[in-house]
């Protein structure tokens, strides 16, 4: 008995993906709800599970392929049927043919071959890529214990640890390659010149495409202001105790700037706003995009009616957000109608940048590192306080230079006075 495995709803507007990679190969066991394999949209990867137990047969696609919602991907085997598996993969054309000889070496040698085939990134699940990138290290080297020699977070976890307790080792490998390329090149001196050539996935080609639109269609200007982050501070030293107690979540810097965001778009409405043909939109609630760093590229879940949230509820929403970005779990839902975005590229330790406007929206609010800077106080003393620089790009066809200055003089002054955040002022 055969089950067929089609291309699932990939959410509203959304009529195909890409297969980013198989999970299974034809003849490999599969569970009931395992993924069999990773599907790119133009914002997240969204995994396909198995619809029922059984034996991977053929599949329809190779990975790469453009594939339409509600088209056959891949068909299931029943368990009972394992011998019969493995002929859908022979006989098929042209892309079931070539995972045919993978199963038989896989059989062949089931420890070592898992760990080599697994050396390209797309043979990752986002979660174990993600780690891999962080702590620098070299996939094809770390033995997998997941389903059919897959690596699995706690394999590069161990890899990890290895490496920090044991540095020695790490620089033998380093050095073997050095006379294999010396050994080419040595009159040219070109050791070391090697090039990759790696396809843009979907998700990076749809975020180029979009940032390039931005400039082209947009009539972007940034301007700047700077905040004094002591206020802040202080309130978090003094309450991020008290708050992660009640809460279960930590107090951090995004909830203070999305609470000031929304008094500040209340009293600035167009930036809040949107061009639509020859209209405006203006709306009267604040969807809060929020700039979030995933494996596969940056992207923006929406914190819904931020204006009607608490602190709490600001910040558990984007420690939400930040987990399954990482974990490449977020829904195509959550990151659709947002009406303005904040970007905090100083977790990364940026002085100064201009953000690109996120369409159609008009305006993105860009945050950086907070500095120790020499700051002339209102009595003439000089004092070093902690300084953070604001930059607001956004879109002069719809909103006017004084409106953009206004906007982030109501940042500046919600932040360097928290209490105004209290008082609605």
């Amino acid at each position: 008995m055969s089950i067929e495995v089609k291309v699932p709803v990939l959410g509203e507007s959304i009529s195909e993906a890409t297969i980013g990679e198989w999970l299974k190969k034809p003849g490999d066991a599969v569970a009931a709800d395992e993924a069999i394999a990773s599907l790119e949209t133009d914002k997240v990867a969204v995994e396909v599970p198995a619809p029922s137990a059984g034996v991977m047969g053929q599949q329809m696609y190779a990975a790469g392929d453009t594939v339409q919602v509600g088209a056959l991907l891949a068909m299931i085997e029943a368990a009972g049927s394992a011998a019969a598996a493995s002929p859908p993969a022979t006989p098929a054309p042209a892309p079931a043919a070539a995972p045919a000889p993978a199963p038989a070496a896989a059989k062949a040698d089931p420890a070592p071959a898992p760990s080599v085939s697994s050396g390209e990134p797309v043979s990752l699940s986002p979660a174990v890529r993600r780690l891999v990138l962080e702590h620098g290290l070299d996939p094809t080297g770390i033995r997998g214990t997941g389903k059919d020699g897959r690596l699995t977070k706690e394999d590069v976890l161990a890899a990890a640890e290895s490496a920090k307790a044991a540095p020695a080792p790490a620089a033998a490998p380093a050095a073997a390659p050095a006379p294999v390329a010396a050994s080419a090149p040595t009159a040219s001196g070109a050791a070391g010149r090697e090039t990759e050539r790696v396809r843009m996935t979907r998700i990076r080609q749809t975020i180029a495409k979009r940032l390039k639109s931005a400039q082209e269609n947009a009539a972007m200007l940034t301007t700047f202001n700077d905040v004094d982050m002591t206020a802040v501070i202080e309130a978090r030293n003094k309450y991020k105790d008290l708050f992660e107690k009640k809460h279960g979540i930590r107090l951090g810097f995004m909830g203070f700037f999305a609470k000031a965001a929304c008094l500040a778009l209340k009293d600035v409405p167009s930036v809040n706003a949107q061009i639509e043909g020859d209209e405006i939109v203006y709306h009267n609630y604040a969807d809060i995009s929020v700039a979030v760093s995933a494996p596969n590229g940056l992207v923006v879940p929406v914190i819904r009616n931020a204006e009607t949230l608490s602190f709490a509820g600001i910040e558990k929403t984007i420690a939400d957000f930040g987990k399954r970005a990482k974990d490449g779990t977020l829904k195509m839902d959550e990151m659709m109608g947002g009406t303005f975005t904040i970007s905090n590229g100083g977790v990364f330790g940026s002085l100064m940048s201009t953000p690109i406007i996120n369409p159609p929206q008009s305006a993105v609010l860009g945050l950086h590192r907070i500095d120790q800077r020499p700051v002339v106080m209102p009595n003439g003393e000089i004092k070093a306080r902690p300084m953070m620089y604001l930059a607001l790009s956004y879109d002069h066809r719809l909103i006017d230079g004084r409106e953009a200055v206004t906007f982030l003089v109501r940042i500046k002054e919600a932040i360097e006075d928290p209490t105004r955040l209290l008082i609605d002022l």
